[in-house]
């Protein structure tokens, strides 16, 4: 007897948000990114064939990421002290769907400088690249409260997606989201109670949760991955659910919390079972990477060459 075809029905789904604008649509962007339109679980076609398909944001900084691991650093050692030409190398060479920067130079540790600088490096970024954009801040509140304005009114009619709007810091960035048409980030520590919250936050000052990404701060492998991935998917199932405020398309940092774990980078010469670090760094942010996007993640955020290049792959062929 043949077993019986089980599909499972929900009641709600996941909105779609549209991130870029074209000439016309009033921006300069030569593609537009569309995320969530699900209306079942991740890379399940046979329940519902709604939907849009993963993306990957190359994620870099505006200044030289001195920070990072040389096996992150080699391969934008030609192109790292200049973000226009380090955006266009990853959409040119890695072929990404959008590029993600982070205002690391504004930070008060890392350089504190303002928001006329932040102006420049957002419109040399703008017009170095034609897909859609991410641009997140420092995370200190008060210099965001200072910067993100700026950058908001030099990226007018772009549909951006600008972070990060928090319970303690979401007024001021909603503000000038909605001024100048831009999308924004959610962000809540892990805690799925808090992502709702911001969301109503931002839904009571009539910001359209269509034009929402929800992040929760993530955790790579070993490294809060397995709490990370249980709190992304209960707010994938609660928006299917019916949930409208958690019915949102959801963000992720793969490549930056990665390359952070001491399995990732630590020298082969001091655990040799480990093997070359050179293999396992990437690996280690690939296995992050897809962990998240089947707990639901729409956008990922990615940096080495062969972990973004690996897991387009495995977009690809999940897709289909």
């Amino acid at each position: 007897m043949p077993i019986p075809e089980v599909k499972e029905k929900w009641a709600g789904g996941i909105v779609e948000v549209q991130i870029g604008a074209t000439s016309a649509e009033g921006g300069t962007r030569t593609s537009v990114v569309k995320v969530g339109g699900h209306k079942g679980l991740p890379f399940l076609p046979f329940e519902s064939a709604g939907g849009n398909k993963p993306v990957i944001a190359a994620h870099i900084l505006d200044i030289v990421p001195d920070e990072w691991h040389p096996l992150l650093k080699e391969p934008y050692k030609s192109v790292y002290n200049d973000v226009g030409r380090w955006a266009k190398f990853c959409v040119e060479e890695l072929k990404v769907e959008m590029i993600a920067l982070t205002l690391s130079g504004c930070h008060p540790d890392t350089g504190n400088r303002d928001a006329d600088y932040a102006a420049s490096v957002v419109t040399k970024l703008k017009e170095a690249v034609g897909v859609p954009l991410i641009v997140w801040g420092t995370g200190v509140v008060e210099k965001d409260n200072a910067v993100m304005p700026k950058v908001s009114s030099a990226l007018r009619g772009e549909r951006v997606l600008l972070g990060a709007a928090t319970q303690h810091n979401y007024k001021t960035l909603c503000a000038v989201a909605q001024a100048d048409g831009h999308c924004l980030i959610s962000e809540a520590p892990l805690d799925i109670n808090i992502g709702k919250q911001v969301n109503i936050l931002l839904s009571d000052m009539e910001f359209p949760l269509n034009r929402i990404v929800m992040f929760q701060a993530t955790g790579a492998l070993g490294y809060g991955f397995e709490y990370t991935y249980s709190i992304q998917e209960r707010q994938r199932l609660a928006g299917l659910g019916g949930d409208k405020l958690m019915g949102i398309p959801m963000l992720a940092t793969g490549g930056d919390e990665a390359w952070k774990a001491k399995e990732a980078k630590a020298p082969q010469s001091e655990f040799p079972q480990w093997g070359s670090e050179s293999v396992r760094g990437p690996l280690w942010e690939i296995t992050t990477a897809v962990g998240m996007l089947l707990s639901g993640v729409d956008i990922l955020l990615m940096r080495h060459p062969d972990a973004i290049k690996t897991v387009q792959k495995y977009i690809a062929r999940l897709w289909q």
